[in-house]
């Protein structure tokens, strides 16, 4: 039995599609789902479905009751403080683990662990304690440990659309590595299939090559056949303006120092290898998914 939480977003629908695909016959697959209606039409009669958040201690006891491996992902909560919407979320899960007897737990995280920055990262921070409240709990646990995703930049699929500009925070020519969640959710399945590992540690999902802001304009230039231009935005004005939406402080705080982390080499820290690379390349994605959303 493999449990998914968060089955509708970036990461848990392409995971779920792929273990209904690939998992073996009497491999039972559960997930936690606030609306089942958002669940893919590939789901339904296939998977056992708990309704609720996987933040409620009484849906865990439902969902855990049997389940050998646990996909897990917290929900970005803006309301929250930065360690809340982590460790204070997954608490009630990391006691749920160990009452119910599961085996493996999988976990989207974040690069940046055993850096200089780690410790003030932000939410990169927070998430990495969340890490080590899940292996102290005693199951074995993989971080999925993952630079920033593709897929942010369809939040900014208007701006692209009707200004031709995307933002940041970062230096134009920083390179890091990027990621598409499709191949986050293909490392997921892989490890939640094959539960032969033991003990705690990290995975770290690279992307194929580090690419700069300038990189990533000129790319969707090329793809999308109009300029694309990259402006870089002040921590304090986005800081200001975070907070002017009413978003927690402490979150928004967590937010910029995350951002500024990164600006200064907080996802530098792995080397890319056959292990750590994963396929998705920045053009390809950006022809599939953000040329479509942009010229829709």
């Amino acid at each position: 039995m493999i449990v998914i939480t968060a089955p509708t977003g970036n990461i848990g629908r392409p995971l779920l599609s792929r273990l209904l695909e690939s998992a073996p016959v009497g491999e039972e697959l559960r997930v936690i789902v606030r609306d089942p209606g958002r669940l893919p039409d590939a789901a339904r009669g296939r998977v056992e479905v708990v309704t609720g958040s996987h933040g409620d201690t009484e849906v865990l006891d439902r969902a855990f009751e049997g389940a050998d491996a646990v996909f897990w992902l917290v929900p970005p909560d803006a309301s929250r403080t930065p360690q809340d919407a982590f460790s204070g979320f997954t608490r009630p899960a990391a006691k749920a683990f160990a009452a119910h007897g599961v085996g493996h737990v999988v976990g989207v995280s974040a690069l940046g662990r055993g850096t200089p920055l780690a410790d003030r990262a932000g939410l990169v921070t927070a998430s990495l304690a969340m890490d080590d409240l899940i292996a102290g709990s005693g199951v074995a646990y993989r971080a999925l440990a993952n630079p920033s995703f593709f897929e942010n930049l369809l939040e900014e699929a208007d701006s692209i659309r009707d200004r031709g500009v995307f933002t940041d925070s970062v230096d134009a020519d920083r390179k890091a590595p990027l990621v598409a969640t499709a191949d986050i959710a293909a490392v997921a399945a892989g490890l939640l299939l094959d539960r032969s590992w033991t003990g705690t540690g990290s995975v770290p999902v690279l992307g194929p090559r580090d690419v700069s802001p300038n990189d990533l304009a000129r790319i969707m230039t090329e793809q999308l056949g109009r300029p694309v231009r990259y402006e870089r935005r002040p921590l304090d004005e986005l800081h200001t303006g975070l907070v002017g939406h009413g978003l927690n402080e402490a979150f928004v705080q967590g937010l910029v120092d995350m951002k500024r982390a990164k600006d200064q080499g907080l996802d530098a820290g792995v080397a890319r290898t056959p292990d750590t690379a994963s396929p998705t390349g920045f053009e390809q994605w950006c022809t599939q998914t953000l040329k479509p959303a942009v010229l829709s």
